[in-house]
């Protein structure tokens, strides 16, 4: 299984940036798929979170009405999209899969295959 996280960079406070990640090497719409993130010094974070056929979506309360999740099961990708990005959103961005078909979970120890992030700069 392999995921690969895209799209991070440096942006100013307030912009938008949009973050891929392609899977491969595993049956995609089978999957919930999760993004974390981890700061400097700082714990791995929940992000967000999108069940197999996009019904249920969850948000870290960080990133609530700022950030939205989906997914493209013909293309086995799902996407972060970003905006209104703050200096604390600075952070090694992680695309995740769940092995299980039945939860949505906002926990990392449940997610079994993990992409090798993607950097986020926010400047203010």
């Amino acid at each position: 299984v392999q995921l690969q996280a895209s799209g991070g960079g440096l942006v100013q406070a307030g912009g938008s940036l949009r973050l891929s990640c392609a899977a491969s090497g595993l049956t995609f719409g089978r999957h919930t798929m999760g993004w974390f993130r981890q700061a400097p010094g700082e714990e791995r974070e929940f992000v967000a979170a999108i069940s197999r056929a996009s019904a249920t979506t969850y948000y870290g309360h960080p990133v609530q009405g700022r950030f939205t999740i989906s997914r493209d099961n013909a293309k086995n990708t799902f996407y972060l999209q970003m905006n209104s990005l703050k200096p604390d959103d600075t952070a090694v961005y992680y695309c995740a899969a769940d092995s299980s078909v039945w939860r949505v979970s906002q926990i990392d120890t449940d997610y079994t295959y993990w992409g090798q992030g993607t950097e986020v700069t926010v400047s203010s």
